[in-house]
């Protein structure tokens, strides 16, 4: 069974309100730590439903103290707008690590991968202790453990927006991130125009820099075609959507559907 819903950029709604849409089965919950606010759904727990809520907020909170103090330490690494090599940094604990590498590939500041790699790093946690796990942080999800899942995409004033979603099927339950950036929706930094880039990628944390590093170079529609093929030539990518007003493009290892 597929989860189904809307899932857009969360800061076009200061309350969040596309979660009310978005069809799941199972548990879900929502945990906050400062900034972070997850939304999680849980197929199947194999604990208690208040542990894994209590478990979901430990590790939050574990993993924001952590960039908390990161970034406290070295707060250039925290406004760069260009990689970071992870050897500068070799006592870095696994999620900065991780956003460092993803950053890499994609070409742009650490701090772009911070949403999908927080909501990683939280959702793998609660792999082991539940199946069926879709955390989604801001607009940025990291899902795991089902062999389908179908998601519709929001992109702002286009009249494609909610109209159209991604399907992605394997044969095997399977993980991935799914992450878009928008050049009109929303308060997080884009040098580009896009209405939305949908970026899906082997882990949340490169979905999330390759959505911001692919939504900075759209400013017109020829350039869709061309960051859907930038984007597919990165190892890990598997798939990408990409819209500006009532144009699109699309390629990788998925299938658009209408919503």
């Amino acid at each position: 069974m597929a989860i189904e819903g809307d899932l857009p950029h969360p800061h076009s709604y200061s309350e969040r309100r596309y979660r009310s849409s978005a069809g799941s089965t199972g548990f879900s919950f929502v945990v906050q730590v400062e900034e972070s606010d997850l939304w999680i759904n849980i197929l199947q727990p194999v604990i208690k439903t208040a542990d894994l809520q209590n478990l979901a907020y430990e590790r939050l909170l574990h993993y924001r103290t952590q960039l908390t103090a990161f970034l406290q330490r070295y707060p250039d690494w925290g406004t760069s707008l260009i990689p970071v090599a992870v050897a500068d940094f070799p006592f870095a604990p696994v999620l900065m690590r991780n956003m460092m590498a993803a950053a890499d590939l994609a070409r742009v500041g650490p701090m772009a991968a911070v949403a999908g790699a927080l909501a990683e790093a939280v959702g793998r946690d609660l792999s082991n202790n539940s199946i069926g796990v879709v955390v989604e942080n801001g607009g940025d999800i990291f899902l795991t453990e089902k062999s389908e899942y179908q998601l519709s995409i929001f992109a702002g004033s286009s009249p494609l927006s909610g109209r159209l979603g991604i399907r992605l099927v394997e044969s095997q339950p399977f993980s991935c991130g799914v992450c878009t950036s928008s050049g009109r929706v929303g308060h997080s930094l884009s040098l580009g125009r896009a209405d939305a880039v949908t970026i899906v990628a082997e882990n949340a944390a490169l979905a999330d820099a390759m959505a911001t590093a692919m939504a900075n170079q759209v400013m017109e529609k020829s350039d869709l075609a061309v960051v859907v093929e930038k984007a597919l030539a990165v190892d890990g990518v598997t798939g990408v959507v990409a819209i500006l007003n009532d144009d699109l493009s699309v390629g990788g290892q998925l299938e658009l559907i209408e919503i």
